[in-house]
C-alpha cells in the first residue's frame, strides 16, 4: 500500500484567497466606519450654541465691548466664599479700585445648564462689589457685565471653585 496524502501538498494560497481576506477585510473596515458616521451624525446636530445666527450678528458688538475694555485697562478678580457670597474685585489700568459700577453677574455650571441664575454685585467698599447669600458648591462660571456711569461697558469670565 501507498500512502497517498503524503505526496498532496495539504494548502497552497493562492491569488483568489488573497483577494477574498483584501475584500472582507476592507468591507468590515468600511461598514464600521459608515456605522461611526452615521451614528455620529445622526446624535450631534453640530451646533454647540442654542442660538448659533444671532450669536454671530453680535460677534462683532462682542469684539467692539474688549476693544473699549482693553482701551479702559479695566481689570476684574472674582471669589467665592461661604460668609461673603460672590465677589469681584474692579481695577483701573494704575491699580485704582473702580468705584460706582453697576455690576451684573450671571452664574452656570460648566457642564449643564441646570442651576443658571443671575446674580446682582452691590458694591461694598470702593471696588469691591459683592452678591450676598448667594450659596455656591463645586465649579461655576460668571460671567461679570461692569457699567459705569458714562456708558462705558466691561465683561469678564472666571471660573469659580467651593468646596
Amino acid at each position: 500500500m501507498t500512502d497517498t496524502t503524503a505526496s498532496r501538498p495539504r494548502f497552497v494560497l493562492k491569488g483568489w484567497h488573497v483577494l477574498i481576506a483584501f475584500v472582507v477585510f476592507f468591507g468590515i473596515d468600511i461598514a464600521v466606519n459608515v456605522n461611526f458616521m452615521l451614528s455620529a451624525y445622526r446624535t450631534f446636530p453640530g451646533e454647540t450654541e442654542a442660538t448659533p445666527y444671532e450669536d454671530g450678528i453680535n460677534f462683532n458688538k462682542a469684539l467692539r465691548i474688549k476693544r473699549e475694555q482693553t482701551r479702559l485697562g479695566w481689570r476684574f478678580t472674582a471669589g467665592a466664599d461661604a460668609a461673603d457670597g460672590v465677589r469681584v474685585a474692579a481695577f483701573d489700568r494704575s491699580g485704582s479700585p473702580l468705584r460706582g459700577l453697576r455690576v451684573t453677574g450671571r452664574l452656570r455650571r460648566p457642564a449643564t445648564e441646570m442651576g443658571e441664575r443671575d446674580v446682582a454685585l452691590v458694591e461694598s467698599a470702593p471696588g469691591i462689589y459683592l452678591a450676598k447669600g448667594v450659596k455656591l458648591n463645586g465649579a461655576w462660571d460668571l460671567e461679570v457685565t461692569a457699567r459705569d456711569a458714562h456708558g462705558h461697558l466691561a465683561n469678564a469670565d472666571r471660573r469659580l471653585f467651593q468646596p
